[in-house]
């Protein structure tokens, strides 16, 4: 509930600075000169289309999940590696003070791991075979740890509010931009036509990209806190030599469903400018920040 009031007043703070900005700039006289737009009803709206999304996507996760990564949950364990992968993340769950999620198996050859859920008491946490078949178990356990820790950081709910916020502004922006290009340069006075629209697909496509570098900024920058988590409920020895192990891997695969490439334990690295859309930092820099101490 803190999260969702935080980022409720991150909103109306958002708002407020865009109307002093506008104010500066002598924006908010072209909107009224040019019929105005009432910024509390575009706000709402662009809120609603902004939020629904990324929380459906968020209560439906562990479901997208299971049938999208064909996540085979462990209920009873087959085999001695399933039940200590159980226990593993029973003991980890309990030092971070969390409930036991679901623990779950999927089938690819590259070593990974994710965690998803709606929320810290209701989570999935499911690893590769490609995972327990090329590290050893103190590796194994540090990356669970490492998973354990994106959901006690409650990293699922925020990275979807943050999504929510960037989409919304983005919707917003982009209607007023539709706005005065129809309005203040096509000088269309009666209803909004073709430059509205088209000039608003556009400037929602543009903001976008700004958009998604905001949110893999933030994927980025979680990475190193759950690293940080992992080397809490293992070592920090045990993590940073699992972080050794992916770099083993010749080059680190996101995950086969894009929804869930940002809560792999690694992932694709990009160059130069697509660097900005990566959900995960290079592994050397994840090592670097664990050996210099706590983040």
């Amino acid at each position: 509930m803190m999260r969702i009031m935080l980022f409720l007043a991150t909103n109306v703070a958002i708002l407020i600075v865009i109307s002093v900005v506008f104010r500066l700039l002598g924006i908010d006289g072209v909107l009224l000169e040019s019929g105005g737009i009432d910024m509390g009803a575009l706000l709402i709206m662009a809120a609603i289309i902004g939020f629904s999304g990324s929380l459906i996507s968020l209560f439906l996760s562990k479901t997208m999940a299971k049938s999208g990564m064909g996540v085979h949950v462990i209920e009873h364990p087959s085999t001695p590696l399933e039940q200590w992968l159980m226990e593993t993340v029973a003991r980890q769950s309990e030092r971070a003070g969390i409930r036991m999620p679901e623990v779950g198996l999927f089938d690819s050859p590259d070593p990974n791991a994710f965690a998803t859920g709606w929320n810290r008491n209701d989570a999935l946490v499911a690893v590769s075979t490609g995972l327990l078949r090329h590290m050893s178990r103190d590796e194994v356990e540090a990356v669970v740890g490492h998973e354990i820790s994106h959901v006690a950081n409650g990293d699922m709910v925020t990275l979807a509010l943050i999504q929510g916020v960037v989409n919304t502004f983005v919707v917003f922006l982009a209607r007023i931009i539709g706005h005065i290009v129809d309005r203040v340069i096509l000088k269309n006075e009666q209803g909004y036509g073709v430059g509205y629209f088209i000039a608003s697909i556009i400037a929602e496509l543009m903001l976008s990209i700004l958009a998604s570098m905001i949110v893999m900024w933030f994927s980025r920058f979680r990475e190193y806190r759950a690293d940080e988590g992992g080397a809490n409920l293992t070592s920090r020895r045990q993590m940073a030599n699992a972080l050794r192990a992916l770099q083993r891997v010749h080059e680190p695969q996101d995950l086969p469903a894009g929804e869930f490439a940002a809560f792999g334990i690694s992932g694709k690295i990009g160059e130069g400018f697509m660097a900005l859309f990566r959900s995960h930092p290079p592994l050397e820099k994840r090592i670097a920040a664990l050996e210099q101490g706590p983040y």
